[in-house]
């Protein structure tokens, strides 16, 4: 894996296999427990994102972990757990960034034709979010 460390809390690299045989295409495969560290119970795709301004995430979890992947073109994952911040350039259809509880992260940059995917250990419950920066900031203890 050729990506630089990440520096951040709660967060690391997941590389999925690649088979390559001699049919067109390749494929790579994702379980849970085993090629993500939790198991999956919901998925979700974000796409049509033309607008190099745009910013999508920009939000934290309290317990949720999710695994995101860029399955077409690229962006920059920023991440940042109250003490310190990376960007990240994700575009390696099968290199995943965990995004860990407590982690601030936006996704910004988007180029053309650009699909993020998204793996997480839980069913969508709005309790869970922290919408607000500083109300984050607060929640991990941050001294920023």
């Amino acid at each position: 894996m050729d990506n630089k460390p990440i520096i951040v809390k709660n967060s690391g690299y997941v590389e999925l296999k690649r088979i390559v045989d001699e049919r067109d295409g390749v494929l790579s495969i994702m379980e849970g427990q085993h090629d993500v560290p939790f198991d999956i119970k919901r998925v979700y795709y974000i796409n049509n994102l033309e607008n190099l301004q745009s910013v999508r995430g920009k939000h934290a979890h309290k317990e949720l972990k999710q695994v995101i992947f860029c399955i077409n073109g690229s962006f920059v994952l920023t991440l940042d757990d109250g003490e310190k911040k990376q960007d990240i350039h994700m575009w390696r259809d099968n290199v995943g960034v965990i995004l860990g509880k407590e982690l601030w992260h936006t996704m910004h940059s988007f180029l053309s034709g650009c699909v993020l995917l998204v793996v997480a250990s839980d069913f969508y419950k709005e309790e869970d979010y922290i919408r607000d920066y500083e109300e984050f900031l607060n929640y991990v203890g941050s001294t920023k």
